[in-house]
């Protein structure tokens, strides 16, 4: 399927349908030699400047602020599109860390930017020195830390977060790799920071929203990278023929293939359930969104590479292009278990009379809440 063709919104704007034309076109380009270069740690400031020339990093921000002023729910479209060609740029950071930055009211960026913590709540903390402020931490699984210009992070001040913009080039980065073999740092922090640096976070933001919207993102992100796989497992099994027809003729292969397509499918409605979620950062619905998703490509990765059999787990193959930035992702910003142990808390805490409406609250329209 097209990634075009993967998401569409009743309500989609001619702004929002140019921007995933352009962000097709754009990542369609990318070659298998790009996405190796990645996951050696290269990178490509020619593919940046194209993103960052498009507008891309801005999607989440205001008109008024420089962005392209579409809703949330329809820029993330933007993000399943670079999922569905494993872009080797960090496309979701870089937007949600403008977004951070600009409600807590500094600038946005367009140079690469990246969002820490990623896991746990207490990374960094902030005191008051001089005239200016201290912050020290340490965080691990940063994506893309290395390459980024700006380090956009959520520090502790006296039990208030604060929003701090960061220059990479303050911390002390240990580079490491996620499952997918792309950057996911270790960073150590204690510097001086300058005033304009910190600002209070805006009230709705907190640890536990950030990571619901990183969470959001991942799922958009899993969902455009299932479509993949799923096409590439689908051309395969019609192409490769074993005693004398295609193997998707084969009975327990087409059984194999369906329930690889129902966990797809399922994953989209996760995706857009979390992306009608995002802009309120409503966090159960996030929550379900992000555990579904998690167990779509549990279910579905093993299916694909069993399908492909030993090519399939080649470095000459693209499947894994795919199905390891989605193990990867599923344990970002929060894995099954830690979504799921949310929802149960929440699900326990509604009772007996409010457990139903808790349930059907799911992808309801916020003002309907």
């Amino acid at each position: 399927m097209p990634a075009e063709e993967v998401m569409r919104l009743p309500y989609r704007s001619e702004t929002a349908a140019l921007l995933s034309e352009s962000a097709t076109r754009l990542f369609g380009a990318v070659n298998d030699g790009e996405l190796r270069k990645a996951e050696l740690g290269g990178w490509s400031e020619t593919s940046w400047r194209e993103v960052a020339e498009a507008g891309f990093p801005l999607a989440f921000v205001s008109e008024a602020g420089g962005g392209f002023g579409v809703a949330p729910a329809e820029a993330i479209e933007l993000v399943r599109i670079a999922g569905y060609h494993a872009a080797p740029v960090p496309l979701a950071e870089a937007m949600l860390a403008n977004r951070l930055l600009t409600e807590a009211g500094f600038a946005p960026v367009d140079r690469p930017a990246t969002i820490a913590p990623v896991t746990g709540c207490t990374a960094f903390s902030l005191q008051r020195e001089g005239a200016g402020w201290r912050i020290r931490g340490r965080a691990v699984g940063v994506p893309w830390a290395r390459h980024a210009g700006t380090i956009v992070a959520l520090a502790d001040h006296d039990g208030s977060p604060f929003v701090v913009a960061l220059n990479r080039t303050i911390a002390e980065l240990e580079q490491r790799a996620s499952l997918a073999g792309v950057p996911s740092d270790a960073l150590t922090i204690d510097a001086l920071l300058s005033n304009d640096d910190v600002r209070p976070a805006p009230t709705r933001w907190n640890c536990e929203t950030l990571r619901a919207a990183g969470a959001a993102l991942r799922v958009a992100e899993m969902a455009g990278a299932l479509e993949r796989v799923l096409e590439l497992t689908v051309t395969y099994a019609n192409e490769r023929v074993q005693f004398g027809k295609p193997i998707g003729k084969q009975q327990a292969v087409q059984q194999s293939l369906a329930v690889l397509a129902g966990q797809v499918a399922a994953c989209g409605g996760a995706a857009a359930i979390a992306g009608a979620a995002f802009d309120g950062l409503d966090i159960p619905s996030i929550a379900a969104a992000k555990a579904r998703a998690g167990e779509a490509v549990s279910v579905a990765a093993p299916i694909a590479h069993q399908v492909h059999g030993a090519i399939g787990f080649t470095e000459e193959h693209r499947l894994h292009f795919f199905t390891r930035r989605l193990w990867a992702w599923r344990d970002e910003f929060g894995s099954e278990r830690h979504w799921s142990a949310i929802l149960g808390g929440q699900a326990l805490a509604a009772g007996a009379e409010g457990l139903w409406p808790f349930v059907t609250a799911f992808g309801a329209p916020q003002e309907a809440r």
